[in-house]
């Protein structure tokens, strides 16, 4: 058996429209998952891709402005894999940030992946789908502080704390929980610091590897991680940086 084959499996991706959801949404389908690629917005073009490929996939309209979003779709459904991509981010100064952009950030990057991830558990301990894999897209910004982006360091903080939390007492029951921290990667979250040529040159400068990341090089780890071969990985907060954290 191939183990990093996901033949079989039922899987959905949140925040699956564009970038590095898209990318994860084409590596599980290329492994061989049904993906349902969920999204505020259509996911026509990360459909159009897949299904061109061979893929099997399906999109589901998800607004995580409602954290609880996701409570009821799991039941029944199949499912075996959860990514918690979607994510957004609000830029100010810290003396300026306000209240609304705070609380915006902690409703989708935090408390709507914790509630997706309990009733994926719930459904996967109730319907029999164990092994099971949650992968939780984490960011550098879970070990650093950043500029401008305090919700947005807040919230990814606290997705390692419950990548952790979560792995702790799930491991046993057959759900891996596990997270990625993305490096510098070329999507529309950080258009405006490749717009910036002095924040684009300093971070460049920085990076052992010397380029700004790919959306696929995301997709493969998230692949892997919901994948047989990762069965004792738990807990863990894997970097794909191109060597920042390391520098």
């Amino acid at each position: 058996m191939n183990p990093f084959s996901l033949e079989g499996r039922r899987a959905l991706v949140t925040g699956a429209n564009t970038g590095i959801g898209q990318a994860i949404a084409l590596s599980l389908a290329g492994q061989g998952a049904r993906v349902t690629c969920a999204g505020r917005r259509d996911c026509d073009e990360t459909l159009g891709l897949i299904r061109d490929a061979g893929g099997e996939a399906e999109g589901l309209i998800l607004d995580f402005a409602d954290p609880m979003a996701a409570a009821d779709i799991f039941a029944g459904a199949g499912y075996s894999i959860l990514v918690n991509n979607a994510g957004i981010i609000r830029r100010d100064d810290s003396l300026d940030f306000t209240e609304a952009d705070w609380d915006a950030v902690m409703d989708v990057n935090l408390k709507a992946l914790f509630f997706t991830a309990q009733a994926f558990a719930r459904a996967c301990l109730a319907d029999g789908q164990t092994p099971a894999a949650i992968v939780n897209i984490a960011s550098l910004l879970s070990f650093q502080g950043g500029i401008r982006v305090p919700s947005y360091t807040a919230s990814k903080h606290g997705v390692a704390g419950l990548t952790k939390i979560l792995a702790n007492e799930w491991a046993a029951k057959g759900i891996n929980v596990n997270a990625i921290a993305p490096g510098y990667i070329a999507t529309n979250n950080t258009q405006a610091l490749r717009d910036d040529p002095e924040r684009s040159k300093a971070i460049l400068d920085r990076i052992p590897a010397g380029r700004w990341g790919d959306p696929q090089d995301i997709g493969g780890t998230a692949a892997f991680l919901a994948s047989p071969a990762a069965r004792y990985i738990h807990g863990a907060v894997l970097n794909v940086d191109g060597g920042w954290l390391a520098r």
